[in-house]
């Protein structure tokens, strides 16, 4: 007999945590729902005995009920920073599990809403539950946070209300967005350690620059042209960096914050988003994760009821490279034109035969959603594999770059002692 740490719904909205004994996690999850208790999330414990028979009487918890303490009663998202995509995420899975589980959906809102530490999802929360409660659909309140959850979640929650399966189609929103955030990591996993190195190998000649060549320039002062050029080019550099070294390090904020702004703006993200894709090693990465993106956000959207063209203008909406975005643009008013999607997408060059013919297979057999979904997959496993050998390529040749620039120095202040030590014999 196992003891399980449970924490659940009841009919009412409030929520009870407790530990229950059982012999396995299916029959723990039985006894609750026997109790009329919505399992919300089931653990094994190691509690000592007696609090598990006091938490298993079913007391409730009243620091976790769905009303809020007076100091946090009705927060307003204005006043806090906004929920975060985890949150979105985090939101999804819990609703998808009290939906499923058959709790209403006016009933769950005040359950999260009462479970959440969080003021910004908690002012959410409360917000939705007010529209559900005025006889909006779900999908109508999330339209007037449009922000933060955008075309995509939207329209296919609408899709699944039509369907009158908004339980399941949580179930896949969470899925989705899972993906993508794990599609989103790999790439800035992919891009975080190369600009470490680089911010390491500019900070290591700034310090050599700055204090070590200057030890030197006394020694080379009389020498005049009789030094290397070598020598000359790397003592003139020093000079720029103590001679403007506090002026640099005084604008370098300033110049980011232009850079940032700049590359925000909409001609600077197209100038971005387009060298992105042109990087010599992770430009094929970027791409393929954004096609990812695209193929499983039509395939969820065709899996759901979603017309082909609206879902399309969806699924090219969640791409964020703009130049992919501009590419795969006409594709909507080629459907609408008869063309079937694999002829509609060739002329972009964007995808590789492989994707092509998944396709054209989808559309002949009529599973266009399913093996769109499939390719989403494929094209997931192939970005790992390339994250992996771009990084086992890249290191080496970072570290070696960086061992060449300083030895680089190291030479040419040894070819300037040498020239010193010729002069005096």
């Amino acid at each position: 007999m196992a003891e399980f740490a449970y924490r659940a719904a009841t009919f009412a909205g409030d929520t009870r945590h407790g530990q229950v004994s059982a012999d396995n996690r299916e029959t723990a999850l039985r006894q609750l729902r026997n109790q009329g208790l919505t399992p919300i999330s089931l653990q094994p414990s190691h509690a000592p005995p007696g609090r598990a028979e006091t938490a298993s009487n079913g007391a409730p918890d009243r620091s976790h009920s769905s009303s809020l303490a007076p100091t946090q009663q009705r927060p307003t998202l204005r006043r806090q920073h906004g929920p975060k995509r985890a949150d979105v995420l985090a939101m999804t899975n819990e609703l998808s599990v009290m939906l499923n589980a058959g709790l209403p959906l006016d009933r769950a809102l005040r359950v999260m809403a009462g479970m959440t530490s969080s003021a910004p999802v908690a002012a959410l929360l409360e917000d939705l539950l007010a529209s559900v409660k005025t006889g909006k659909s779900f999908s109508q309140a999330l339209d007037q946070h449009h922000h933060l959850f955008g075309d995509f979640y939207i329209n296919l929650l609408r899709a699944g209300e039509a369907s009158g399966h908004l339980a399941d189609t949580l179930a896949q929103l969470a899925t989705h967005l899972e993906k993508l955030s794990e599609i989103r990591e790999s790439v800035i996993s992919a891009l975080t350690y190369p600009a470490i190195l680089l911010v390491v190998a500019l900070l290591s000649i700034a310090l050599m620059l700055g204090f070590v060549v200057p030890q030197f320039e006394t020694l080379f002062n009389d020498m005049g042209e009789a030094l290397p050029w070598p020598t000359r080019v790397l003592i003139s550099a020093a000079d720029f960096v103590t001679g403007g070294g506090a002026w640099l390090l005084a604008a370098l904020p300033v110049a980011l914050l232009a850079g940032q702004r700049a590359l925000n703006s909409t001609s600077g993200r197209h100038w971005r988003d387009s060298q992105a894709l042109h990087l010599p090693i992770f430009g094929r990465i970027v791409r393929d994760a954004d096609l990812t993106r695209f193929a499983r956000s039509l395939g969820t959207l065709l899996g759901n009821g979603v017309p082909i063209v609206n879902a399309l203008h969806i699924a090219i909406d969640t791409m964020n490279n703009l130049s992919l975005r501009n590419t795969i643009a006409p594709v909507p008013d080629a459907i609408k034109r008869g063309e079937r999607l694999a002829d509609a997408v060739t002329p972009t060059h964007l995808f590789s035969p492989l994707a092509l013919n998944m396709v054209r297979l989808g559309e002949e057999t009529g599973r266009l959603d399913a093996m769109l979904l499939e390719l989403a997959r494929v094209q997931e496993r192939a970005i790992q594999a390339a994250i992996k050998r771009a990084l086992t390529l890249l290191e080496p040749l970072l570290i070696l770059l960086l061992g060449g620039l300083i030895a680089g120095i190291m030479a040419a202040i040894l070819m300037g002692i040498l020239s010193v030590n010729e002069l005096v014999m």
